[in-house]
């Protein structure tokens, strides 16, 4: 609609007061609208690559950016918060120098706001589809871009605007498309299109993903269309075909100057799999198959290439394959013996060939071949425990492997079973129209061949119907339950009445014998009568349906908002009668969340486009609304104008005043509050102008915005609802009202005392302190209690409070504490003792007396304990021959285990099972944050574990990290450009150093808080390892030189400060590829062999403790005769044959479930399988008897009052016995887990120690022999031997070099330390080995070995934790340079690999000297290896939330870093300060903040 401007004579005048000449206009003009919005304040235009961007401010500090195409039509729209509130100035200016920036104002700030963020658009039709003015696809940078961000872009085809349209895009086609796996492929044709420049001159290759590249190649300069050819990759590096399927898909993309362009897909396929993915149709789906496919009938295979076939009549065409036809079968009972005939087609080659026909069980039928085309099954018997069951039938070739003949169509066999589901005789006669041949005789039974036919089933019988009344009207649905409620439809659908009123049953709600759902009919007039039920005979209910007449009389409240929201309650009479109520708004407008009674409805009304009265219709069953003439005036939403105050304490309950109008309408208020807020709290309406909230509390100090939900509908005002009509999509609509939340208050007494003494009956007054804040708090929102007496307050000032109490305390004496509550905070600042002199002088006495009888006391037991122990010391003499025969017998026992042991163990480990690596941004987050980071921790998440059909457990860790940067739409903008001038920032060398330096300086940034800080920044630095490295560098030189100063041998030690940690995880980095690739294999090698020697003899489920183990304090110490036992376990669904599973007869019925699990599951990531818990055990103990196996039963033994563990033993299972395996539906967790248990209720190998029990239980058991726990001992030699070799193997593989692939990063570490050393006068060589091993093998490796899930996917458990830092201790050992003092008295821990240390010593020195005898590295060479390093694991993490929460720091010591950039020259000069108050502005929604002094 065209717009008119008429000026009127005194416009003519315009600028009168300033001009010569008055400007004026004669004619007036005309212009056509192209966008309308309301509240606009200024505008700026430019027009660039076809395209004409307008920048519009508004009155409500938002800017909105239009995009009109040549067409001068609107092609896109953004709305961008800037400052909310604040009215954007009618002066915008781009920037002279880069036009890329907007200048803007407000009435107190001004901003440089970029033009376009165009890397939002991951993808060029993203980019060029989002028809913003400004962004175009870089095509050899494969990103959005301005213009001039892109290299070359003034040159043709480098740089692709939004005008030229997605169809300029880069694609690509492959040809050939589909490729046989078994076909030689000399290379492939790439044909290349869309806007690129001529690739000819360009270094190419096809990437095809996990640094899989080969060389490609483009004949000649060429534009828009352009012809490139690639080698194909390895044969031997396809990737794998999915299960069940015949194909694999690739991704290829062709990569120019080290950047992928352009990718597409095509398929490896492989016929010959057709046969494993679709046996029962291998003929039909290999000639259907989308590959070029051919079938040979003789070998039964698909083939790519006929000529492989041997001659016979092979089918061209799915229909010509052999096959069964669907036939159908009359169902059989359970049991019954039949033959069947299955016709066939095309197979004339198969006649007289041995057939076995197959219905899905382990038991096949002899076939029998009738003709050419009809073969019969004889004999055929199936059974079933179900009502019925279909199996189905295919033929099959005898022999292995199994071959079946196509079934296209099965045919199947229905089998039923006249004994179950099927209670009531109604429902078992009724079986006959699907052809089961059941008679009611006391129960349903199969029919006999000469029963006769059934006859008529007794009277329906009526237990319940539902509803009980309804309107007049009918449409009722009534719901009738009983039994014998008809054998079908047809027997009921007549025969429904309510006295005379007919009722019509719904077919697909009708349940045969069971339940009835019919319709109501009208009714002339009320009436109330029971349901007769007429299926032959007739059943009649107990209880009466009615019929009656709902009236509805009023309403209230009457009004409401027109946001929706209110609870209104209509009354009247008969108000629950009926299946079905509406009530509805305006006609058409339901009202949600009904409820009713007999003379109430209550429901909450919609929301209203206008302000009007509106018409409430009750209508039951569907029906005409009931009369009542109700109206729900719909008037103006409530508006919110302020809040006050806007400070809080972070622990909340401060009452927060709510100032506006309409509040009279208000049913119920709530005030939350975003991102740091814990849960909304409640409001008080107290009149139509004032609401008052206590604050929520927060999870943090910081300012957050405030919401507030009126009558359940979110707040908003009409400027913003406005705004978010205008864009809906993209809307950015931020808060109104923010609250500052900042530290608790802090009080004291007035000396600090924690004590103060009081007389009762004497007048108290206390003078409590208050540190210095900037809440504000009135007198009145302190309440001060000592006990439950209120202290009257009678002074407050900014740091004293007075108050006095006027009422007694009590005359008794105590103590009553001295609280002081602000909000939801409370806080204890002394205790009141009650009480005179004369209480301290009993008390005195009373201690004196007290120790007194406790010295007479000491004496007697002294003197008891001597006798006491000269009769132990005569009994002990007594059994020391006993004790030396055991010990010999001891000793014989773990030499004879030590021998064989090995061999054992060498020949179980030697599988080619694949290692379960943890994928490299796995590894990275749990070495990174094992639980020293806050955002591990918080935010760290497990989900629950959900098992597949095969039994796996799908379980997948998320980090947050590895996710995507979840904040609020409404802030996405800014953080993400303040994310972006951040990371620039850190990309700055100066600006880093300060701010690590900065942070460390201050004393609440704890070790934990420097370890998390130095994993984000590894995290948002990974891409830059050289940049990277090079800032750890310069930290550690500074960390050198602090240690220099004090002493240098305690450098690295420990983990104290920034750096030490990057280090950590700067090695983790570069030594992840050795570790995978050199040290991975030996190390799961001891893991397993750890964990099977475990397993090898008894371990206590509840303590732990083990027969074998390396660490003396686990130790079984007690002779348990455990024999092994080999079990034949089958488990259902995970799809293979049983296994022979080796327990011991002691194991738990839980550790039985561990060990079955193991064998099903040993090619298995540990975090898929099943767990104990979700498993049932049964043994067969015959072929009628089964036992369900577990742990506590009811014939668990109780032995001193405590429960013992069923074992093995215990249930007196055979060798050989037979059991089965299955998931279960339901946890049962009653039990819980086992090592959780209470010991002083249940135990299972040996009872714990009860020294009060142990007088008596010497009598009671005086059969079991005692000797010393020390004799066991030898079981940790015996462990150790076994051992060995595979920890030899291990500890070869970390300090060895290999020549193909040296380690860099070693190398150029230990050199750069000796170079600080040099430099430094440090010569003793033994502080240079401390600095080596505290840097390498005490920082990575013994992390790495005392943390194995940190590289697998396997169970850690709490025993093989214990003999991996045994193992630690060692290599700790070795590393060292001290001598070790040893002695009888020395911890086992270290006397146990005291032989080996020496040896283990001299390879760690010789590994050493190898790093020190590498050819040096250059800073290139070492750049170049960390920049591969980066590329390869590039895109694993989200780096903007490591930005995020490093900017946590940066906001938390904003002061501090200001302070530090302001004292720095390098910082001042290059005005790095200004850059981060801008970070700090575009982060907290304050742009303008920055620059509000210029």
């Amino acid at each position: 609609m065209p717009f008119l401007f008429q000026l009127h004579p005194e416009h003519l005048d315009c600028g009168a007061p300033h001009l010569q000449h008055p400007l004026s206009i004669l004619q007036p003009l005309e212009a056509t609208p192209m966008f309308r919005a309301l509240g606009l304040t200024s505008v700026a235009v430019a027009s660039i690559n076809n395209y004409t961007a307008v920048f519009l401010g508004t009155v409500n500090g938002r800017l909105l950016k239009i995009s009109l195409n040549e067409n001068m039509q609107v092609v896109s729209r953004r709305v961008v918060t800037v400052a909310y509130g604040d009215p954007v100035h009618h002066v915008m200016q781009f920037d002279p120098a880069d036009s890329g920036y907007l200048y803007l104002m407000t009435s107190h700030q001004i901003a440089k706001v970029k033009v376009a963020a165009c890397d939002v658009h991951s993808t060029c039709g993203d980019c060029v589809g989002a028809a913003d003015a400004y962004c175009g696809w870089c095509a050899l940078e494969s990103r959005c871009t301005l213009q001039q961000d892109c290299t070359n872009s003034s040159q043709q085809h480098f740089w692709t605007s939004a005008s030229e349209g997605p169809g300029r895009c880069p694609a690509m086609t492959v040809l050939p498309a589909e490729i046989d796996m078994h076909q030689e492929y000399p290379g492939m044709i790439l044909q290349v299109s869309g806007s690129l420049p001529s690739l000819s001159t360009m270094e190419m290759a096809c990437d095809y993903g996990n640094d899989i590249r080969t060389v490609a190649r483009v004949p000649g300069p060429a534009f828009g269309h352009q012809i490139a050819y690639c080698n194909l990759l390895p044969r031997d590096q396809f990737p794998p075909f999915p299960a069940n399927q015949d194909h694999v898909t690739v991704e290829m993309s062709v990569r120019v100057n080290g950047r992928n362009i352009v990718r597409a897909n095509f398929t490896i396929y492989d016929c010959s799999r057709i046969v494993q993915v679709y046996p029962h149709t291998a003929c039909t789906s290999c000639l259907s198959a989308q590959w070029p496919c051919f079938w040979c009938t003789q070998q039964h295979s698909c083939v790519s290439n006929r000529s492989r076939c041997e001659a016979s009549p092979n089918p061209t065409s799915p229909q010509d394959c052999p096959r069964t036809l669907p036939s159908p079968l009359v169902p059989v009972p359970t049991g019954g013996s039949q033959n069947i005939l299955v016709p066939l087609a095309n197979a004339a080659f198969f006649q007289g060939a041995a057939l076995e026909c197959s219905f899905g069980l382990e038991e096949v039928f002899e076939a029998v071949w009738v003709n050419e085309s009809i073969v019969r099954c004889d004999q055929v018997v199936l059974h079933t425990t179900r009502k019925s069951q279909v199996f189905p039938l295919s033929l099959k070739l005898k022999g292995q492997p199994a071959r079946f003949l196509d079934s296209p169509e099965p045919m199947t066999a229905m089998v039923y079973n006249c004994a179950t589901g099927s209670p009531d005789c109604s429902q078992c006669l009724g079986r006959e129209d699907l052809g089961h041949l059941c008679v009611w005789s006391d129960g349903c039974r199969l029919r006999g061949p000469l029963q006769p036919l059934p006859g008529t089933c007794p009277a329906p019988e009526i237990h319940e119907i539902e509803p009980l009344s309804g309107p007049l009207d009918g449409g009722t649905l009534l719901t009738i339950r009983g039994r014998n409620l008809g054998r079908r439809l047809s027997d009921v659908a007549h025969g429904i009445w309510i006295g005379g009123v007919a009722c019509e049953p719904l077919p697909d709600r009708y349940t045969v014998s069971e339940e009835i759902v019919c319709v109501t009919g009208p009714a002339p007039g009320l009436l109330s009568d029971v349901v007769t039920v007429n299926a032959s005979k007739e059943g009649k209910s107990r209880d009466r349906f009615s019929y009656v007449l709902p009236l509805v009389h009023s309403l209230e409240p009457a009004m409401g908002p027109k946001a929706g929201g209110t609870r209104i309650t209509i009354h009247g009479s008969d108000l629950h009668v009926g299946s079905e109520l509406q009530v509805l708004m305006n006609d058409t407008d339901p009202c949600r969340e009904l409820m009713r009674t007999d003379t109430s409805v209550t429901c909450t009304v919609p929301e209203a486009a206008l302000a009007a009265p509106v018409p409430v219709c009750v209508r039951f069953e569907g029906r005409d609304c009931v009369h009542g003439n109700l109206t729900f005036w719909y008037t103006e939403n409530p508006v919110i104008t302020a809040i006050s105050p806007h400070r809080s304490p972070v622990s909340g309950g401060r009452t927060i005043t709510v100032a506006g109008e309409h509040f009279h309408m208000v049913q119920n208020v709530s005030m939350t509050v975003h991102h740091i807020g814990r849960e909304p709290t409640l409001c008080k309406v107290l009149n139509s102008t004032l609401i008052t909230c206590p604050s929520p509390g927060a999870l943090s100090n910081a300012s957050a915005p405030v919401d507030f939900f009126i009558n359940g509908r979110a707040y908003a005002d009409q400027l913003a609802v406005a705004e978010e009509l205008l864009d809906p999509e993209e809307a950015q609509q931020g808060s109104r009202f923010h609250l500052d939340y900042l530290p608790n208050p802090q009080f004291s007494t007035a000396k600090r005392e924690k004590w103060i003494k009081h007389h009762p009956g004497e007048p108290l007054t206390l003078v409590i302190h208050k540190e210095q804040d900037s809440l504000g708090l009135q007198s009145h929102e302190y309440q001060v209690k000592i006990g439950q007496v209120s202290c009257d307050i009678q002074i407050v000032s900014d740091r004293v409070i007075h108050c006095s109490v006027n009422e007694s305390l009590g005359e008794a004496e105590g103590q009553l504490p001295i609280t002081i509550q602000v909000g939801n905070f409370n806080q204890t600042i002394a205790t009141l003792q009650l009480g005179g002199s004369e209480t301290a002088i009993i008390v005195s006495i009373v201690i004196c007396s007290v120790l007194l009888l406790l010295s007479v006391v000491a004496l007697f037991v002294f003197c008891t304990k001597s006798r006491r122990a000269e009769r132990y010391w005569q009994k002990t003499l007594l059994q020391m021959e006993e004790m030396e025969s055991q010990i010999r017998e001891e000793i014989r026992k773990g030499f004879a285990e030590l021998q064989t042991d090995m061999t054992d163990l060498t020949k179980e480990l030697n599988r080619s099972q694949g290692i379960p690596f943890l994928e490299y941004k796995h590894f990275v987050t749990r070495t990174f944050f094992p639980k020293c980071s806050s955002l591990y921790e918080e935010r760290y998440v497990l989900p629950s574990q959900t098992l597949n059909s095969q039994g796996i457990s799908q379980v997948q860790e998320t980090h947050p990290l590895l996710g995507e940067w979840k904040i609020p739409e409404s802030c996405r903008p800014n953080m993400e450009e303040g994310i972006s001038l951040f990371s620039s920032l850190l990309n700055n060398k100066h600006f880093l150093i300060v701010f690590v330096h900065a942070l460390e300086q201050q004393k609440d940034f704890a070790v934990r808080d420097r370890c998390s800080l130095a994993s984000l920044l590894t995290i948002a630095l990974h891409g830059k390892l050289e940049y990277y490295t090079s800032i750890m560098k310069e930290l550690l030189v500074d960390l050198i030189d602090a240690s220099a100063a004090k002493n240098p041998k305690l450098m690295l030690r420990r983990t104290e400060s920034v750096v030490e940690k990057m280090l950590t995880n700067w090695m983790s980095i570069c030594m992840y590829s050795c570790l995978r690739e050199t040290v991975g294999e030996p190390f799961f090698l001891l893991l397993c062999a750890i964990k099977q020697q475990i397993n090898k003899g008894s371990i206590d489920a509840i303590t732990g403790k083990a027969r074998y183990t390396l660490n003396e304090e686990w130790l079984l110490r007690e002779n348990i005769e455990a024999k092994p036992q080999n079990l034949n376990v089958s488990f259902q669904g995970c799809g293979m044959d049983s296994l022979s599973v080796r327990a011991m007869d002691t194991d738990t019925l839980t550790q039985v479930k561990e060990k079955i699990l193991e064998a099903f599951c040993k090619n298995v990531p540990y975090s898929q399988w099943p767990r104990a818990e979700d498993v049932d055990l049964e043994w067969f103990a015959s072929s009628t008897q089964s036992y369900i196996l577990r742990d506590l039963d009811d014939t668990s033994v109780v032995e001193d009052g405590r429960k013992k563990l069923n074992t093995l033993a215990h249930y007196k299972i055979p060798e050989g016995a037979s059991l089965a395996m299955s998931l279960i539906d339901k946890k049962d967790n009653t039990l819980g887990r086992v090592k959780d248990l209470d010991t002083e209720k249940y135990f299972h190998l040996v009872p714990p120690t009860d020294e009060l029990a142990e007088p008596k239980k010497s009598h009671r058991q005086s059969h079991r022999k005692k000797v010393l726990p020390e004799i066991y001992l030898t079981r940790l030699l015996s462990t150790k031997g076994t051992l060995q070799k595979f920890l030899d193997d291990l500890f070869k593989a970390i300090l060895s070099i290999r020549e193909d692939k040296p380690p860099l990063a070693v190398k150029y570490f230990f050199d750069f330390l000796e170079e600080q050393a040099e430099k430094r006068g440090i010569s003793d060589p033994d502080t240079l080995h401390i600095w080596k091993t505290n840097s390498l093998p005490l920082r990575f490796w013994v992390n790495i070995l005392k943390n194995p899930q940190f590289v697998f996917d396997i169970d850690k458990t709490d025993h093989i934790d214990a003999c991996l830092s045994v193992i630690a201790q060692a290599f700790i050992d070795a590393c060292s340079i001290s001598d070790l003092q040893l002695g009888k008295d020395s911890p086992t821990n270290k006397l146990l690999y005291a032989k080996e240390i020496p040896e283990y010593r001299k390879i760690v020195q010789r590994y050493y000297k190898q790093i020190q005898d590498m050819t040096p590295l250059s800073e290139q060479e070492m750049n170049a290896h960390l920049a591969e390093e980066s590329r390869k694991y590039q895109n694993e993490f989200n780096t903007n939330v490591a930005m995020a929460e490093i900017y946590k720091y940066a906001k938390r010591y904003r002061p501090q870093i200001m302070a530090a950039l302001e004292a720095n020259p390098t910082a001042r000069r290059t005005q790095l300060q200004y850059k981060f108050e801008q970070v700090v502005a575009l982060m907290e929604d304050n742009i303008y903040e920055c620059y509000s002094e210029a």
